[in-house]
């Protein structure tokens, strides 16, 4: 393709566009970072739309549960987002992921204490789809539709280690962010330890996003043999190792149960075939 092509593609796409999406989208990009809240003078003056563009965008999607407005006057991101992520891998209408693993969430975080969660490839990151607070004390807080790095974190491991062989190595080939000392941001040492994962069908976090917190993570397989998500439960740093071998002997056999009960004929859109151990 020749780059008067490109252009002439570019120039058809922007052609297509509707400008108060494209303002939308941002009025909610800005939100995503300000999980606090912003008033309609801040959005106004980081977004540098006119006041009334962004009164009627807001007016708009908090009609639709989209954002919420406080008290105080501030916005942040509505609940109406969370009913919809638990859609995005599904192409089925009839398969919820999220909601067809929540059950399973609440048992185990109903046997072990701690807070569990699912989540799936989404467009380069991984997406938290559903998830379960834990009763034990200093259990960790998990928010369904939060977006987490690709490649730190049981279950981001788990996902990475299971995207087709193309679409991983140009994650892995990076720029990786290093988070601290533990996390894989090398190319060699981080497709080594994706090996070890496909090869054990589970995976541990150590520390690589936040020191202080580790988890452990195993794949969803569909019936097809197609890692359509993964399983993680995230804990404080400092368990004992009889602890921590129950925490992951259970992770691994609840998402062995959730992918028993997925409808054979229905497929998520970021799901990936298995490899081969």
């Amino acid at each position: 393709m020749d780059e008067t092509t490109s252009g002439a593609e570019a120039d058809a796409s922007e052609k297509h566009r509707i400008p108060v999406i494209d303002r939308m989208m941002e009025i909610l990009e800005l939100l995503e970072w300000r999980p606090q809240g912003s008033t309609i003078r801040e959005l106004v003056s980081a977004s540098r739309m006119p006041r009334t563009t962004v009164y009627r965008i807001l007016n708009t999607l908090q009609s639709h549960d989209v954002v919420r407005r406080s008290t105080a006057g501030a916005y942040t991101l509505g609940r109406r987002l969370l009913s919809l992520s638990s859609r995005v891998a599904v192409d089925n209408p009839g398969y919820d992921l999220g909601a067809i693993a929540l059950p399973f969430l609440e048992t185990l975080t109903d046997e072990i204490g701690e807070s569990s969660k699912v989540s799936v490839f989404d467009n380069g990151t991984t997406l938290v789809l559903a998830s379960t607070q834990g009763k034990r004390e200093y259990a960790l807080m998990v928010t369904p539709g939060q977006s987490l790095p690709l490649h730190a974190g049981a279950a981001s491991k788990v996902l990475l280690a299971h995207l087709p062989e193309a679409e991983r190595e140009a994650i892995v080939n990076g720029p990786l962010q290093a988070f601290n000392g533990r996390t894989y941001a090398e190319p060699k040492k981080l497709r080594a330890e994706l090996a070890k994962i496909a090869r054990q069908g589970w995976a541990a976090d150590r520390g690589e996003f936040s020191p202080s917190v580790h988890a452990f993570g195993a794949p969803i397989f569909d019936s097809a043999g197609r890692c359509v998500g993964a399983l993680s439960v995230p804990f404080l740093a400092g368990a004992d190792p009889e602890r921590l071998e129950m925490i992951r002997r259970r992770a691994i056999a609840t998402a062995t149960a959730i992918g028993a009960v997925l409808p054979v004929k229905a497929r998520a859109a970021g799901s990936v075939d298995r490899e081969p151990a």
